[in-house]
């Protein structure tokens, strides 16, 4: 498929199968993410495959609450990815401060999406989740105290394929040429 096609196949799972997910699939996915650009070549952040049996239940458990129990589907994927926020380079953090930008999150938020992309080609699904109990994860997971678990991202087949209809705003509102108002072509 082109890359536009890929680009609306993918959206956010929210109700997988139990089918299991090959760890060549996994592999690939994490390829994908391990090639992803980062300022300054920093590359920084660790991928964390949690697809065992007696530990994901446990980590899908904290990406909700008895109230707010949105994420509750996380308990359905078969697999959960948790990445953590790694040390940028020098460099890099020279130019987050001078240039007032956080490019560490910018980077984890693209090498997630290479990751997500490179599942929706393998046929797999996913959901990015920022809403979990961050103490409880690295805990489980054996992050060091110093990092930080940035996002958990869903991954399984989903339980339905049917590709979504995309709501988004038209080109025209949200690209401009030349100027933060000029939208004519």
């Amino acid at each position: 498929m082109d890359f536009l096609e890929l680009v609306k196949k993918r959206q956010s799972v929210r109700r997988y199968s139990d089918k299991p997910v090959d760890r060549e699939k996994i592999d690939y996915c994490l390829e994908a993410a391990r090639m992803s650009p980062s300022a300054c070549n920093s590359q920084p952040w660790k991928f964390i495959v949690i697809d065992d049996p007696q530990l994901r239940p446990k980590i899908a458990k904290e990406t909700f609450g008895k109230i707010l129990s949105f994420n509750r589907f996380s308990m359905t994927a078969p697999v959960l990815v948790a990445i953590v926020r790694e040390k940028q380079t020098a460099f890099a953090k020279f130019g987050a401060v001078v240039r007032k930008k956080d490019f560490t999150s910018i980077d984890i938020g693209i090498a997630a999406e290479h990751f997500c992309l490179a599942a929706a080609e393998q046929g797999l699904g996913t959901c990015m989740l920022g809403w979990f109990d961050e103490k409880a994860v690295k805990k489980m997971l054996k992050v060091p105290s110093s990092k930080r678990v940035t996002l958990i991202i869903t991954l399984g087949y989903a339980d339905d394929e049917t590709v979504r209809d995309k709501k988004r705003k038209q080109t025209d509102e949200m690209s401009g040429f030349n100027n933060y108002n000029k939208t004519d072509r």
